[in-house]
């Protein structure tokens, strides 16, 4: 029997332990926080880490200044990725403003435009910031500081109903062992689309169309299994009862931009999620 010398077995041990962990610091993945403006009945979400910046939809008109003040509060002069998840005027109505103040590397958008002023103003500075959105009509992934993110578009260039929602851009974005998930204001024939080819499951959803009631939601929540939600609500335009009532009954967290800014962080080995007036009240 051939005999390792005791040199060498001594040196592989090391190795092997070095390898070990490189891919424990690997997996554990980096500082990223995710900010989901008190937009109203708006989605308007920031995602940062140390030297990187998405944005996922900019609220309705008007609430372009919020993003732009907010990043500004942080010296945050630069945007990786804005990413427009359809065209209704409560996500693409902010864009313009945003687009206009911050330079920007990269904007995503869905395949369904809509004849609207908000969308205008939004085109037209794009144009006015040497910008071409590309539309995304297959699933692309970038990494961005160790953060992968993952863009899903609609399967098809129409829908019987609810054309807009059902084109919008379904984010995934995995840090380490931390999986997040944003539905956008994807409804039953996307979220079918979704569903049909989904085999993960997710530590956090942010809730899609508002929290309006979806025959699918049970369906979805048994599939990605999320412990914390958001929903981008507001007093006037709640939540449904029916929603809130399959988020509780799966026993998820779940947190209301009407409440309140959320803020959510994820260290790549857990994900902590509280309203953002709570969070500054600690840090003072």
């Amino acid at each position: 029997m051939r005999r390792i010398p005791i040199l060498c077995l001594a040196l592989c041990l090391l190795l092997t332990a070095c390898g070990a962990a490189v891919t424990d610091d690997a997996a554990a993945g980096t500082e990223l926080g995710v900010y989901f403006f008190a937009a109203g009945a708006a989605d308007a979400i920031a995602i940062t880490t140390e030297n990187s910046t998405v944005v996922i939809d900019c609220g309705e008109k008007g609430f372009g200044k919020e993003i732009v003040s907010w990043l500004e509060e942080r010296g945050i002069d630069y945007i990786d990725y804005l990413i427009i998840t359809h065209f209704d005027q409560d996500h693409v109505g902010g864009a313009a403003k945003v687009i206009n103040s911050v330079t920007i590397g990269t904007v995503l958008q869905s395949n369904c435009p809509k004849d609207s002023s908000e969308y205008e103003k939004y085109a037209a500075a794009l144009e006015n910031a040497g910008l071409e959105a590309v539309t995304v009509t297959s699933a692309m992934t970038f990494t961005l500081d160790g953060v992968t993110y993952t863009v899903d578009p609609p399967r098809s260039g129409s829908y019987d109903e609810d054309e807009s929602n059902n084109s919008s851009l379904i984010v995934s974005v995995v840090n380490g062992g931390d999986r997040l998930l944003f539905l956008g204001d994807a409804m039953t024939e996307r979220l079918e689309e979704f569903l049909d080819t989904n085999s993960d499951t997710y530590d956090f959803i942010k809730v899609p169309h508002h929290g309006r009631e979806e025959t699918l939601m049970e369906t979805l929540i048994a599939s990605v299994q999320p412990e914390t939600a958001v929903i981008t609500s507001s007093d006037d335009e709640p939540e449904d009862e029916a929603t809130v009532e399959t988020l509780e009954n799966a026993g998820i967290a779940v947190f209301y931009t009407r409440t309140g800014a959320v803020a959510l962080t994820s260290t790549g080995s857990g994900v902590t999620v509280t309203y953002a007036d709570e969070l500054q009240d600690a840090d003072a």
